[in-house]
């Protein structure tokens, strides 16, 4: 089996590796050359492409071509410039983390001209290269049946970790609810150990103590494992980590799909606020909570700053 991989980030690198480890040739393509020529110096089954030209060049029909790009115009774009070139019955995959509407938008798109469009959720992170990715794959059974075996190689097991959920959109929205599930599992890990550092009468090493829950403890999973390993290599303090938590999108996504929905999700949704909060730097809002505060019960206000406001 051959297929191409168009875009060589973190992610869409290291599924080439595995990919090519397991007896699959990768035609891998990239806007810069670098990656590629780290792949091709490291990976037995890579074909360099340098350019698309080159890289519809390096395939055979029915052409694979899956994207592992960023989600929006870049994604949008580059479908728009490639599907001129497709020819009914090949297959394009989005393997990002799409918006599962835009999705929709792209495969109506794509299939007007006779090529099959796959969206793939794709988790596992930089992980998966070792551990394997979990795959949620959206679209027709037909197309799904052209990838499968590279999927199987990607998954952690040939018969676990995939699937095809349903049809077009179904991968990525599926991908979307996930990441909003852990959402609210980092903010539930990360408020329980804010508590237990709190408590300095009782002198707890975190470490210790999240490295003991990882057996036998009903919260086990990987992101404790991660978590565990973090505090021991970085020391529980965490002094040298900026308290700034980024939000990809999909957590946004997942709390305007629940609204829209009429579903309560209260946790997700609470955890994306927080990553917000993480990221206020001006913190203006809580600026005029204690303005009020002073306003109708006398309580202090504490001033610090620029000199202006001392």
């Amino acid at each position: 089996m051959r297929l191409a991989i168009f875009g060589l980030g973190r992610m869409g690198a290291n599924m080439v590796r595995r990919l090519s480890r397991g007896g699959i040739e990768v035609v891998a393509h990239n806007r810069s050359p670098d990656p590629i020529d780290a792949l091709v110096a490291d990976e037995a089954n890579v074909i360099p492409a340098y350019d698309e030209d080159e890289m519809f060049r390096q395939l055979e029909e029915p052409r694979i071509i899956w994207l592992m790009l960023p989600a929006g115009a870049v994604t949008g774009q580059t479908i728009e410039r490639l599907l001129p070139r497709l020819k009914p019955g090949d297959v394009l995959v989005d393997g990002g983390n799409s918006r599962y509407t835009e999705t929709i938008r792209h495969a109506a798109r794509v299939e007007e001209a006779g090529v099959h469009f796959l969206d793939c959720g794709t988790s596992g992170g930089v992980w998966g290269l070792k551990n394997g990715y979990s795959l949620m794959v959206g679209g027709s059974r037909e197309a799904f049946s052209v990838i499968e075996p590279a999927i199987r190689v990607l998954a952690p097991s040939p018969d676990s970790g995939w699937g095809h959920v349903g049809p077009v959109g179904s991968g990525h929205f599926t991908k979307m609810i996930h990441n909003g599930i852990e959402y609210g599992m980092m903010q539930a890990m990360a408020e329980g150990l804010a508590v237990l550092r709190r408590k300095k009468e009782f002198d707890l090493d975190l470490a210790q103590i999240t490295e003991l829950w990882r057996e036998g403890s009903v919260v086990q999973s990987w992101l404790l494992d991660l978590t565990a390993e973090a505090l021991r290599s970085e020391g529980q303090e965490l002094d040298q980590i900026r308290p700034v938590v980024a939000d990809s999108g999909e957590g946004r996504w997942t709390a305007i799909e629940a609204i829209d929905l009429g579903v309560a999700a209260p946790v997700m949704t609470l955890a994306l606020q927080m990553r917000f909060a993480s990221q206020d730097d001006e913190g203006y809002g809580n600026r005029v909570l204690a303005m009020m505060r002073n306003a109708f019960g006398g309580h202090a206000v504490e001033r610090g700053g620029s000199e202006e406001g001392s």
